[in-house]
């Protein structure tokens, strides 16, 4: 008797999905439907609204793609496509994009990714033909629903992915005219990592009677260490380099994201790590999306053991095997934190989320401790001691290993010549001296100071009013763009491209003026040079407008 062809995911089956696409789960090896999916697929497939909260990393992306190729018909050839995915980066467009065509390869299914950095052209041709399954940013979409090359008349499945990363890159309009643009009748789908009131706002406007799920991480037993361990180191600035390598040193992960800010500090850190002996790859909005392809291909290989990346350039990322996510810096907002340390821990596994705070920051920390609900324990910066013990214990496990498994016979003969001149103890102690140096030796490093008590930090952003504040961390630059109010342009538009494309953090992102021809945007220093290389490739409201700093003072 054959097997069943479903049987490998007969948890799959029991959801009522179609033939089809538990053959191409079968040929993926899926098993088991994960919580989010068995929760999320059935009411979808019903035709439901659907609310979900859910991190990175449970599985909500086949929670959701599932249910829009279940509902598509087969070999239809519809000009519109017949479902909707919004998602806030380039990285995940792709990610989400390549994931549907999986699952719908035996319906014929026609995905197309749409976002800005890829020639247009492309897109057009393609849309053009027809399409099943558009998947793209905000700012994209809609340029293409304002040169009428995408139509939504036909769309049954609207789907929100990672809803609150869109509205803090500054999308919130940009959705509500695109969800303008669909039938009333549509399904709409919202899945966020955190429910700010935002969110709730915006199921309230466009969900009708939502089903509501919420997907937190499993649940630990008494007595077990927790999947996602989270600490907090108290650094000065000036430190911060020095601390995260000494941190490195004691923690020896398999796999690590290290986030940064901007690009210029991604490349600072990834140099003094590399100089420290670890293999390390930067990962930011200035390289190309082949650049990044290679990047990943070689994290995910095991060759490159950290990855330094901006928050923009890492979301979307899915990598199995991390052990640590390392913030180089306190997240600007709680929910980004979510975000990052959602990528560890996971599988059963423990993970660990690290963070190197400056003393100003700790009311920062205790933010993101209001948020999960759950405590960052501040430790104590490794000393120069604790790093020497911890290289000597790496020496010792290195030299049991090789005792158990080594052919160490063929070095019998060095011994014997020397056992007729030296003491056996001391030779071992010769030979356990060089494998130590040759693993880098100890630790000629300067003990790092313990930073000064903060007297509060005086530079927080201030609430509410109508002016974005300044960033604040360093000097401030002053970006001329060339396209201004009659192009239709707005501060979210700004702010969307420029975090979308660039890698700054939307919140780094100071004061806006918009005059009818032209706008001038205030970004921190460092990373000015960085936004105008990228966003001199990039469109704003269908144009590519001159970016460059402004050259007169006002």
């Amino acid at each position: 008797m054959e097997n069943d062809p479903f049987e490998s995911v007969a948890g799959f089956a029991a959801l009522g999905l179609r033939a089809e696409l538990l053959r191409a789960l079968t040929s993926l090896g899926y098993e088991e439907p994960t919580p989010i999916q068995q929760e999320a697929i059935p009411p979808l497939v019903a035709g439901h609204d659907l609310v979900g909260q859910a991190a990175t990393g449970t599985g909500k992306t086949a929670a959701f793609a599932l249910p829009v190729l279940q509902s598509l018909t087969a070999g239809r050839r519809d000009a519109g496509p017949g479902a909707l995915v919004l998602v806030p980066t380039r990285e995940l467009a792709e990610q989400v994009s390549q994931a549907v065509h999986r699952y719908g390869r035996e319906l014929g299914v026609r995905v197309l990714p749409v976002y800005g950095g890829q020639p247009i052209g492309r897109q057009l041709q393609a849309l053009a033909r027809g399409v099943d399954v558009v998947v793209g940013t905000p700012g994209r979409v809609l340029d293409h629903i304002e040169r009428a090359t995408l139509k939504l008349g036909d769309v049954r499945t609207v789907v929100l992915d990672e809803a609150d990363e869109m509205l803090d890159m500054g999308f919130a309009e940009d959705i509500e005219a695109i969800l303008a643009e669909t039938p009333e009748s549509r399904q709409t789908v919202l899945f966020s990592a955190t429910m700010p009131p935002r969110i709730d706002g915006i199921a309230r406007r466009h969900l009708r009677d939502p089903v509501r799920i919420t997907m937190g991480r499993k649940g630990v037993e008494p007595g077990e260490l927790p999947l996602v361990r989270q600490s907090a180191y108290i650094v000065a600035r000036a430190h911060k380099t020095a601390a995260l390598g000494r941190i490195l040193d004691v923690e020896a992960p398999t796999s690590a994201i290290v986030f940064c800010r901007t690009r210029e500090e991604v490349d600072q850190v990834t140099e003094t790590l590399n100089g420290r002996g670890y293999r390390a790859e930067a990962l930011h909005g200035g390289m190309s999306q082949d650049q990044r392809d290679r990047v990943m291909g070689r994290l995910r290989a095991g060759t490159t053991e950290l990855l330094v990346a901006t928050d923009v350039a890492a979301r979307g990322l899915d990598v199995e095997q991390l052990t640590h996510v390392i913030n180089f810096n306190v997240p600007a907002a709680p929910e980004a934190y979510v975000h990052r340390i959602g990528r560890v821990g996971r599988a059963g596994r423990e993970g660990s989320a690290i963070t190197l705070a400056e003393p100003r920051e700790q009311r920062m920390l205790k933010a993101i401790e209001r948020l999960t609900g759950q405590r960052i324990t501040l430790e104590k910066l490794p000393t120069v001691t604790d790093l020497r013990a911890r290289r000597l214990e790496l020496t010792r496990t290195a030299l049991q290993a090789s005792l158990e498994t080594d052919d160490l016979e063929r070095f019998r003969v060095v011994l014997d010549s020397l056992t007729d001149e030296f003491d056996v103890e001391n030779i071992a102690l010769a030979a356990v001296k060089l494998l130590h140096e040759a693993a880098g030796g100890d630790v000629e490093e300067e003990e790092i100071p313990s930073p000064a008590p903060s007297a509060g930090d005086r530079r927080e952003p201030r609430q509410g009013g109508g002016r974005r504040d300044r960033p604040s961390d360093s000097s401030v630059a002053r970006l001329f763009f060339g396209i201004g109010r009659r192009a239709g342009l707005r501060p979210q538009d700004l702010v969307g491209a420029i975090a979308g494309e660039s890698g700054l953090s939307a919140r780094d992102i100071g004061a806006i003026q918009i005059t009818d021809r032209f706008s001038l945007v205030e970004v921190p220093e460092p990373a000015a040079d960085m936004v105008i290389a990228a966003m001199q490739r990039s469109t704003i409201r269908g144009r590519r407008p001159t970016v460059r700093r402004e050259r007169f003072v006002r």
